[in-house]
């Protein structure tokens, strides 16, 4: 008799605690990509093939609490040896979201990230090449880092979303970061029309430095297109950068997409670069996916008329990526 009263209090007090503690729903996502890269550059040291991956691994935790609101913690692992054995976290957030929109805390990219539209959205593979120059535009994107911050996203309304995030990164000041942006969806003539807008302000004792990206996504059927340009304002630095892009999705599932982009920098007089190039995706498995692409490029300078000597550059880089993802 006392065995069976017990068993019962166990069970009882088992069912007690489920009922009364949330459970989080948890899922684990992964993705791995092998590069294999062959360029042809004026550059000798970069003239040749190299090898190069990009791995990471997501753990997701959601729950809902008694009172409506979702809750969602959720972990990124840069999962390439060597990239930061230290610190292999590359994102770690908490984000709470209910009728009145959704706060984001903790370690992830500034507001301004989900509301940037630059011609790369439609391809699957960017560029891996590296240029001279490190002060010359390489997308109309705006930069986002991962430190830590506040973000607030408002309520969809309508067909306009937008958002808000500040990094605070000393007592001081110093260089903290306030960014935000928006974007508005609409329909016409058949087609999705998607129009974006964000910034990022860092600030900087000498000179603040300012970024921002304009684009507007165009999608008719199986055919995508985006028209963007964006700025870039510090120190002995004015860039102009404007791109486009267009995707094809045939019939057999493949993808096929193209891109030109332009960057100059109206501080240092001659400075410019060109690339364009065009991919192709295809699925080789359920979630296996091979991706073919070539990329053109042209980096102008005038030798002595920019910081640090830069030497101009021009060439051809062929790229075979192998993706999975999990």
């Amino acid at each position: 008799m006392r065995k069976l009263l017990l068993g019962t209090t166990a069970l009882a007090a088992a069912a007690t605690l489920t009922a009364n503690t949330a459970l989080a729903d948890v899922s684990i996502t992964g993705a791995a990509e092998f590069k294999y890269l062959s360029r042809s550059s004026n550059d000798n040291a970069k003239d040749g093939t190299t090898m190069t991956s990009d791995n990471e691994l997501t753990i997701t935790m959601t729950q809902k609490t008694d009172s409506g609101l979702d809750l969602t913690y959720r972990i990124d692992f840069d999962a390439d040896p060597g990239e930061d054995a230290a610190l292999p976290v590359d994102e770690s957030s908490l984000a709470i979201a209910g009728g009145f929109g959704k706060i984001v805390l903790g370690f992830d990219d500034d507001a301004a990230d989900a509301y940037n539209i630059d011609e790369m959205d439609l391809i699957a593979e960017e560029p891996t090449i590296s240029i001279t120059s490190a002060s010359i535009g390489s997308s109309s994107s705006i930069s986002s880092d991962d430190e830590n911050k506040v973000a607030y996203h408002l309520p969809a309304m309508g067909g306009l979303t937008a958002g808000i995030s500040h990094t605070d990164r000393t007592a001081a000041g110093g260089t903290d970061t306030t960014s935000y942006g928006a974007k508005y969806a609409m329909s016409a003539a058949g087609a999705s029309i998607t129009l974006g807008y964000a910034a990022v302000q860092d600030e900087n004792a000498t000179q603040d430095v300012d970024m921002e990206n304009m684009g507007m996504k165009i999608v008719s059927g199986d055919v995508s297109v985006i028209i963007s340009q964006g700025s870039y304002e510090a120190l002995d630095e004015d860039r102009e950068n404007q791109g486009a892009s267009i995707s094809y999705t045939m019939p057999n599932g493949m993808v096929i997409g193209a891109f030109t982009f332009k960057s100059e920098d109206d501080l240092d007089v001659g400075e410019e670069y060109t690339t364009a190039g065009a991919e192709v995706q295809y699925t080789i498995a359920s979630g296996l996916k091979a991706t073919i692409s070539v990329t053109d490029y042209d980096y102008k300078v005038i030798a002595g008329n920019h910081e640090g000597s830069p030497s101009a550059d021009s060439g051809t880089a062929t790229q075979l990526t192998i993706g999975a993802s999990f």
